[in-house]
């Protein structure tokens, strides 16, 4: 038995992201790559499985969280090159649920005709689970339009939908309840959560919702370790993600340069924790602390290029959303290290696959994009991953992991054949064998709201609502719109993505070729979207680890940004 936990309450320091060493140009032969077997099978079987996937986090702000960096990534592993395909929060939870791109579930955005209504969750995770002897619960957000919507393929309403697959079911409702009525609340309202637990549709009124979610993951947890069956537990906080009520420390609109009011929305936080990290955050994560964020958007898409550079009101506006952002992911934190606790003295620990994570990145001023995310780049494509548990060592993995590949990955956890017609693999071989280096293509896709993109005539491979879709590997980025419009990135040479070679002559011969390759995986399938890269767009897990810690070394010299200690 595992000693009894201790909660963490300084402020840690992050783990090293390696030498920074580079590695050679471009493979010039086939990389040596290790292969696995099609399926791994875990060397513990059918342990129980807590998923717990914040909402709008960036792979950055985990330097905040001190217990899930000593309790999660302290005895287990720290993918460092993990995505979330569509960085949007509906269509990554589709692909959690599914293994699936969002063009095969077909949730393409969070608003209408998307959202909740546009997901069949006939086959999901929970089903699969459910049906292998696996006990289930959701405790917190689930899909945005969820209690608003309707039931897909029905117009059965949605507020006291229980889906399939489930035995606790506690998620917010989309439908927000205005103030005097019983149920006033909703899923967004920090202090004031509405759900719907089990069909009944409860208000908790008072409760910050972080320790209500908490508390109702520790009770749902007691329950299941009563029966001899093993349990799935995907804990969904609401937090980073803006939420009521207002505050009086929250940003005032601020005017950008080119007369455009801009809006600061932050998360909610209890009193104790405001001002924690006032003296650590003196500027926004994602701009550099003097100069331009960005002094040359000539090379990026219009929707990027008509932004004035972030003035000083608007920075300190930032810098103001990134410390709240902080404090409502430490009061998650501890939140975490009291249900970790809970698990040991329930006996469940030791058995429990712990998995951390987050549905997209977020912008906090990187390209000049002040809030948000679904576009391709690093700060809203990047997502924490950290995995502990039985059979799991510690250490780093820099292979590709994303959203797309966890329900598979806990489908063999489960000793079962893996989800239907997943996109996504199952990485248990790569979690306790090690890297077996880069071969397969992360597919971006996304819905931009920008009207121009939204009404633009559809060209080849946006014969859907989808307007922009790309190929990441380890070394190159390739992304088309709806426009006509492309970026191209070297990110071994660039990993800030500051230079699009786009129109650049003497990056023509890669340019053909990943076209060539955006061809074949952008509305991939299936094996298909698994099948190997060109040789030549392999790396080995040598090259993989060169190009992935000079990407955090040059990320965090730009921002100076520093763990916190």
């Amino acid at each position: 038995m595992a000693a009894v936990l201790a909660l963490v309450v300084g402020l840690g320091t992050m783990a090293a992201c390696g030498d920074g060493s580079s590695g050679s140009d471009r493979p010039k032969a086939t990389p040596q790559v290790k292969t696995l077997p099609t399926r791994y099978v875990p060397s513990v079987k059918r342990p129980n499985m807590l998923v717990i996937e914040t909402d709008d986090m960036r792979w950055d702000e985990l330097k905040f969280m001190p217990n899930v960096r000593k309790l999660i990534q302290g005895r287990g592993l720290a993918f460092e090159n993990s995505f979330a395909p569509y960085p949007l929060c509906c269509p990554s939870r589709a692909s959690f649920l599914t293994g699936k791109y969002a063009h095969n579930h077909h949730v393409l955005s969070h608003l209408d005709p998307f959202g909740f209504q546009a997901f069949d969750d006939r086959t999901t995770l929970a089903t699969v689970l459910h049906g292998g002897g696996y006990q289930t619960a959701l405790v917190g957000k689930y899909l945005n339009g969820y209690a608003r919507q309707h039931v897909h393929g029905s117009t059965r309403p949605s507020l006291r939908y229980v889906p399939p697959g489930w035995d606790q079911w506690m998620a917010g409702s989309d439908k927000a309840f205005p103030a005097g009525d019983p149920l006033h609340g909703g899923t967004y309202n920090y202090f004031s959560m509405t759900q719907n637990v089990n069909g009944q549709v409860v208000a908790h009124p008072g409760i910050y919702s972080t320790r209500l979610l908490a508390n109702q993951v520790q009770d749902v947890v007691a329950g299941f370790a009563q029966k001899p069956d093993p349990w799935f537990v995907w804990w969904t906080p609401v937090a980073p993600h803006f939420g009521l009520p207002h505050e009086r420390d929250d940003p005032a609109p601020v005017l950008r340069d080119d007369g455009v009011l801009g809006r600061f929305s932050t998360p909610a936080r209890p009193r104790w924790v405001r001002g924690l990290f006032d003296d650590q955050v003196t500027h926004p994560l994602g701009v550099p602390p003097v100069g331009p964020v960005e002094s040359d958007m000539s090379d990026k898409p219009r929707y990027l290029r008509r932004l004035p550079d972030i003035n000083v009101e608007e920075k300190a506006a930032l810098t103001e959303l990134s410390r709240q952002r902080a404090e409502s992911l430490f009061v998650l934190d501890q939140q975490i290290g009291a249900v970790l606790q809970r698990l040991q003295k329930l006996g469940e620990y030791d058995r429990t696959v712990v998995a951390f994570t987050s549905d997209n990145g977020y912008f906090l001023g990187e390209h000049r994009k002040r809030t948000g995310k679904i576009l391709p780049h690093e700060p809203s494509l990047r997502v924490p991953f950290l995995i502990a548990g039985p059979g799991i060592r510690h250490g780093r993995r820099v292979d590709p992991i994303t959203t797309i590949d966890l329900a598979p990955t806990f489908a063999d956890y489960a000793g079962l054949e893996g989800m239907p017609d997943a996109d996504g693999i199952s990485l248990v071989g790569t979690i306790e064998k090690g890297d077996q280096g880069w071969t397969r293509p992360v597919v971006t896709e996304g819905l931009m709201g920008n009207r121009s993109y939204a009404r633009h005539a559809p060209r080849q491979g946006f014969d859907t609502a989808l307007n922009e879709r790309g190929v990441r590997t380890a070394r190159w980025k390739y992304v088309r719109y709806s426009t006509g419009e492309v970026e191209l990135y070297d990110l071994k040479e660039d990993p800030l993505e500051l230079e699009s070679r786009q129109d650049d002559p003497s990056y023509d011969g890669v340019r053909r070729k990943l076209q060539k390759v955006w061809e074949q995986y952008y509305d991939c399938k299936g094996a298909g979207c698994a099948e190997p890269l060109p040789p030549e767009f392999r790396a080995t897990v040598a090259q993989t680890k060169a190009i992935t810690d000079n990407e955090y070394r040059r990320t965090r010299g730009y921002y100076a940004d520093h763990p916190l200690r």
